[in-house]
């Protein structure tokens, strides 16, 4: 996680290495417990995400994680409002038969 984030910190926001490490550093403070960090970084990321205009799935997939880490943190209404939202993106994006 922070080995991975410290190597692609410097790049541009536009740059999806730097993404993927954030995503990696998420990944890392939520395999490591610690939910609260895993928040802010998973929040940055998502607001990097819209803020570069980045696809879709993107932002989906971004969206989706967050929802993961507020159920993580007994945030039940946050999650079950942004879950909405990701399956409503997901079918408006790809039709009834994919949008899990």
């Amino acid at each position: 996680g922070w080995a991975c984030w410290k190597m692609y910190v410097g790049r541009p926001e536009t740059d999806g290495l730097r993404s993927c490490a954030m995503q990696q550093l998420g990944s890392g403070l939520s395999a490591a417990g610690h939910h609260e960090e895993e928040l802010s970084v998973k929040e940055a990321q998502l607001a990097m995400i819209r803020r570069i205009g980045a696809s879709e799935h993107d932002t989906l997939a971004a969206q989706h994680n967050l929802a993961t880490t507020y159920s993580s943190l007994g945030r039940a209404e946050e999650s079950l409002r942004m879950r909405r939202d990701v399956y409503a993106g997901r079918l408006r994006r790809n039709g009834e038969e994919h949008a899990v």
